[in-house]
């Protein structure tokens, strides 16, 4: 019997995927709902999963499960205390978006510290055709160079963030583990560092311990003409708490690239609001075709050395 392989979000990937190497059975769906799943992957051996959750009763109901391969870094969405449990093995994808989300992180400072939303703005309701002199000033514009990026996260995509922003001429610290008792070397105590920040780019997964990383305390604690940047994973910000500090002027802005519940189909507060220090892209860091290609190759990668008997890139 050929291995099935069942690809639950295959809408998350839009485009070519290579050929596996090994002979199989293919099924894909353009995404799958939380009630469809065991069903879907029920003789499944593999299981491919962007950000449909596989949970423990999901799990429990499918016995073939070999493999659950993560179209994603994020595995958040995995059970993967009862994947071990079972001897499934769970791969994810590693460092294919070293260009991609610190691009996109670096247009989102750019476009708060330069103003870019504020005097598009002003220039589409007349105010530069109506200036007295041949420019128009609205809003203050700070430049990158010359000023402190905290990176919360010191794994591929950080690094690649210092990379580029000291291409630029910032001064790059990483932040501490909140909370961490010892500061490593080349680290700066989390609270310290968030003091020190124009820009605060956040690289670091979600979990408990990361959850609500920036809330009301660690706001306040920031410039008044600060930046926040966000291209993670939602939960590690206090959306209301970000909201509020907007809205006072507690930090200067915000680019976010991610938020708590996704899609929106709820509503959002902050996207209940048009703040010209706000902005907010649909999870699309990721997204370049370059930086979606490596992704993808990546995946069928993966899928080849687990059926090779060699699997790699696991986390259980």
């Amino acid at each position: 019997m050929l291995p099935r392989i069942v690809f639950l979000d295959r809408d998350s990937l839009p485009l070519t995927l290579l050929p596996l190497k090994a002979k199989h059975q293919w099924q894909e769906y353009a995404n799958t709902a939380a009630a469809d799943v065991a069903g879907r992957l029920q003789n499944a051996e593999i299981a491919i999963s962007n950000k449909v959750p596989i949970t423990a009763a999901t799990i429990t109901a499918c016995p073939n499960l070999k493999m659950i391969a993560v179209a994603a870094t994020g595995y958040n969405q995995i059970d993967l205390a009862a994947c071990k449990a079972r001897g499934i093995r769970v791969c994810n994808i590693r460092d294919y978006a070293l260009s991609g989300v610190p691009e996109h992180a670096l247009m989102l400072m750019l476009a708060l510290r330069r103003q870019l939303l504020t005097y598009r703005i002003d220039v589409l309701a007349g105010k530069w055709q109506q200036a007295q002199s041949f420019c128009h000033f609205s809003a203050p514009i700070q430049d990158l160079a010359g000023s402190t990026l905290v990176i919360v996260g010191s794994g591929a995509l950080g690094q690649a963030m210092a990379g580029l922003a000291r291409a630029l001429g910032m001064h790059v610290l990483f932040a501490e583990r909140k909370n961490a008792s010892v500061t490593r070397e080349g680290y700066i105590p989390f609270n310290q560092a968030l003091g020190l920040a124009d820009i605060v780019s956040l690289h670091c997964p979600l979990n408990t311990e990361t959850r609500h990383l920036i809330a009301e305390a660690e706001l306040a604690l920031m410039k008044n003409d600060a930046v926040l940047i966000n291209t993670a994973r939602g939960g590690l910000v206090d959306e209301a708490a970000l909201l509020k500090a907007l809205q006072a002027g507690y930090i200067g802005g915000a680019g976010l690239d991610v938020l708590i519940e996704e899609p929106p189909r709820n509503g959002n507060i902050l996207l209940d609001i048009e703040l010209p220090n706000l902005i907010i892209t649909p999870h699309i860091a990721w997204a370049g075709r370059f930086t979606m290609q490596q992704l993808a190759d990546q995946l069928i990668h993966n899928i080849d050395a687990f059926l090779a008997g060699e699997p790699s890139n696991t986390l259980v």
